[in-house]
């Protein structure tokens, strides 16, 4: 994924129902930031010229991290998603990445049953935290 993949990106985003959309972290400026701070690790699917998946996909230099996995609805179940985890877990190994984590909403069980399906292991031994530093990075659902 390049900045220049945005608009489809942003585009695909849009429609997908549930999908959580942060108002900075998101925004055009904020998906710069991320590429330049992780470069040649996020990954789009294309056919036809036209973005139908994505992942965010970064690291701190101990662990990778992916966000924002989406398939194109008329898309899923065609192995899409698993070949583009494929290849974005294999740019972290690249990279000397050892370990991966995700965030998954416990309301999308088509994304939760996807990720047991890619033997990726269900945490329940710890909590998660955040801390909103900027009150202009609301989250905005799309419905």
């Amino acid at each position: 994924m390049t900045i220049e993949d945005y608009d489809q990106v942003f585009a695909l985003w849009s429609g997908i129902k549930g999908f959580g959309i942060r108002a900075v972290d998101d925004s055009k400026e904020g998906i710069s930031r991320f590429l330049l701070r992780n470069p040649d690790l996020s990954v789009v699917a294309v056919n036809n010229k036209t973005v139908i998946g994505s992942i965010l996909c970064g690291h701190d230099g101990r662990r990778g991290t992916l966000y924002h996995v989406c398939v194109a609805e008329e898309y899923r179940k065609h192995g899409v998603g698993h070949e583009m985890v494929l290849e974005a877990v294999s740019r972290l190994r690249k990279e000397g990445i050892n370990k991966v984590n995700l965030i998954a909403f416990r309301s999308n069980l088509l994304g939760n049953n996807f990720w047991r399906k890619e033997r990726f292991t269900f945490r329940d031994d710890l909590n998660y935290y955040d801390l909103a530093i900027s009150e202009d990075n609301r989250t905005d659902f799309v419905s």
